[in-house]
């Protein structure tokens, strides 16, 4: 059974910097490509980061460019995001995901495995 586990979430001010961790169970960090997105209370789910198979390749969404790094460890099996220069704005559910793809990709279909979430409250 695929199991994917955030940690790391929390209360932080604005500015500070938080690293969100996705540990992997009965799957393997590797064999397709991960992303994070997270949704807000009333708002629809954003995607955040995605990074390919092997690790070498990365994209961000818009909200995330230069502030955001994601990474993965295989020898951990661990997904990672970490997350600098938060605003009030980022304050959201922020989930880990597993595709069938082995190249970025932010498509929802291209998802198979979820996590169920870590919440990040960043405050001004």
């Amino acid at each position: 059974q695929v199991r994917l586990m955030e940690s790391g979430g929390g209360s932080v001010q604005a500015g500070g910097s938080l690293r969100l961790s996705c540990t992997a169970s009965g799957y393997t960090i590797g064999t397709a490509s991960m992303g994070w997105f997270r949704q807000a209370p009333g708002k629809q789910r954003e995607p955040v980061a995605t990074i390919s198979r092997d690790g070498r390749n990365t994209d961000y969404g818009d909200s995330a460019k230069g502030r955001f790094t994601i990474s993965q460890d295989t020898a951990k099996n661990t997904l990672s995001l970490q997350m600098n220069s938060l605003k009030p704005e980022d304050t959201a559910t922020y989930y880990c995901a597993a595709t069938m793809v082995w190249w970025p990709s932010f498509r929802p279909s291209d998802y198979n495995y979820w996590g169920q979430g870590t919440q990040v409250t960043v405050s001004s």
